[in-house]
């Protein structure tokens, strides 16, 4: 993988009136292939997830995919108007979740820009999070 993008991530997860946010600088790969958008990165220790590889996906529909390989492999897909059942490994274990967007706004061109979009995550139906990521992808 070509790492010659910086890309910024800043997570905010809400849960039981409680709000958590986390951030991640690093480098790794930007590309338009076949009218979507991916975005690439290595895991590191730091982030809990060491050896694995995550792609997120922007389709042209504006459908958003996280995809973690490796390891511990995850799928999220959000997307407006549709509740997807995700698969999510956390290190510890397996879990099945429900994920609706209620946002995602993009500005993504060929050298960079910025992704947003939030989500409600529910397990067994009953609300678990709601969930804001803001994602900066710019040139080395």
């Amino acid at each position: 993988m070509k790492e010659d993008y910086l890309i910024k991530i800043t997570g905010i997860q809400e849960s039981d009136g409680e709000k958590n946010s986390v951030e991640l600088m690093t480098r790794g790969s930007f590309v338009r292939r076949g009218g979507s958008y991916y975005i690439s990165y290595r895991e590191t220790e730091a982030t809990g997830y060491e050896g694995c590889t995550t792609t997120v996906k922007l389709d042209r529909m504006g459908k958003v995919s996280m995809l973690r390989y490796g390891p511990m492999p995850s799928q999220l897909v959000i997307e407006k108007g549709r509740r997807h059942i995700c698969h999510y490994d956390t290190g510890q274990g397996s879990i099945t979740m429900g994920i609706a967007a209620d946002e995602i706004v993009a500005d993504l061109n060929e050298r960079g820009g910025r992704l947003q979009f939030s989500y409600n995550l529910d397990i067994n139906a009953n609300l678990f999070s709601k969930n804001t990521v803001n994602i900066t992808v710019r040139e080395a």
